[in-house]
């Protein structure tokens, strides 16, 4: 049994980057880490001496990851550094650059998409993940209202995807987020014994 304590902050729109955040955090208790999950919009204030890793979640809206993360990020972007973290993006982007029945074109210029929020994301919190990944999100078209339901319809439709507003489709690859997960955590058991 471990004692690292690992702090798994996120910044939500509609409620993903939340799931995602509470998947990790059940993985990670299960084996033995002690985890405390945060919404940075309600939480801007950490004591960093209470963790030794941090996982950032983060879902893109906009195409810009959300600002509560930014500034969480530019607040505390001195301790992320001196601990193991990771950076999950989570975007609508990723589920095309994933989706293999795609053209090799699109799938490539969804993932040059991803990368490139990703890099926005690095340059306005001046902070380097020293892991990053992408995740597909979700169209939660019975969650949203009725102009972002119109606008997520659009861009769906101008990307091929799915317009059926009365349902909503989860693109997360669950199994992919456990796999992350069982890496992080080997990384914090050789950064232990070194």
């Amino acid at each position: 049994m471990t004692t690292n304590r690992i702090l798994i902050a996120y910044a939500t729109r509609h409620g993903q980057a939340r799931k995602v955040a509470d998947h990790l955090a059940r993985d990670l208790t299960l084996w033995g880490y002690p985890t405390t999950v945060v919404d940075v919009a309600r939480t801007p204030a950490i004591d960093w001496e209470d963790y030794e890793a941090a996982i950032l979640v983060a879902s893109v809206y906009g195409g810009r990851h959300e600002k509560e993360m930014v500034a969480f990020v530019r607040r505390g972007h001195t301790a992320l550094e001196g601990m193991p973290n990771a950076f999950l993006s989570i975007t609508m982007s990723e589920a095309t650059a994933e989706d293999h029945t795609a053209s090799p074109a699109r799938r490539r210029e969804a993932a040059d998409a991803v990368q490139k929020v990703i890099d926005a994301f690095v340059r306005q919190s001046g902070w380097r993940p020293q892991q990053v990944v992408p995740v597909a999100g979700a169209l939660l078209y019975r969650q949203y209202n009725f102009f972002v339901r119109f606008i997520m319809k659009r861009i769906t439709k101008s990307h091929q995807g799915p317009t059926d507003t009365s349902r909503d489709y989860e693109y997360t690859d669950w199994a992919a987020l456990t796999r992350f997960a069982t890496v992080f955590t080997r990384g914090l058991a050789r950064s232990k014994t070194a």
